[in-house]
């Protein structure tokens, strides 16, 4: 074991996030890099959750204006398809920390789930590296977003585009996952 460790912020805000929420479970920080951030245990240590933390800084100040008033937030990450395919993890945190209403949201995605969905966005491109972005409404609806013309990012915006591939909001704050540890 190493004797100096820090944690960056999407693995703090995950873990302050599953505290406030479940007061009752344990959130534990491995001493070793395995590819899992967090674990997060029922209050028995019996059962438990492992997630691998993802943080985007906000792109939202770089959008037009009349895109900026219509999202909280705007992420962008780089995710390699291998990594996912090998993950441990029971899930994937993609942390969005909007700043200029001082939100968060998190997507709390399956790893398989995730490669599948990205694979199908991105089909025609053979990537080793995902560049994907995710776009989190006022409306509280997900988006993925990389490669879509103006006229869709504005039916986005709007409330009013449909494609339920790219659509995350099944996943965004949606912490079912950890809640069932708490039965």
């Amino acid at each position: 074991m190493k004797p100096l460790f820090t944690v960056h912020a999407g693995e703090y805000l995950v873990g302050s996030e599953v505290e406030r929420r479940f007061p009752r479970v344990n959130v534990w920080i491995p001493t070793k890099d395995s590819g899992i951030d967090l674990l997060v245990s029922n209050r028995t240590n019996r059962r438990a959750v492992s997630l691998q933390v993802k943080f985007s800084k906000d792109y939202l100040y770089l959008m037009e204006f009349v895109l900026q008033k219509r999202l909280r937030a705007c992420g962008w990450w780089t995710i390699k398809p291998e990594k996912l395919r090998k993950s441990r993890a029971d899930f994937w945190v993609l942390v969005l920390q909007g700043f200029a209403e001082h939100t968060t949201d998190f997507v709390i995605v399956p790893p398989g789930e995730l490669l599948r969905r990205l694979k199908s966005i991105h089909r025609s491109q053979k990537q080793k590296v995902f560049q994907t972005y995710l776009w989190v409404t006022e409306e509280r609806r997900c988006w993925e977003t990389r490669g879509l013309p103006r006229k869709d990012q504005l039916r986005i915006a709007d409330g009013i585009y449909q494609e339920p591939c790219r659509e995350f909001t099944r996943w965004l704050n949606n912490w079912d996952p950890v809640v069932h540890l708490n039965r």
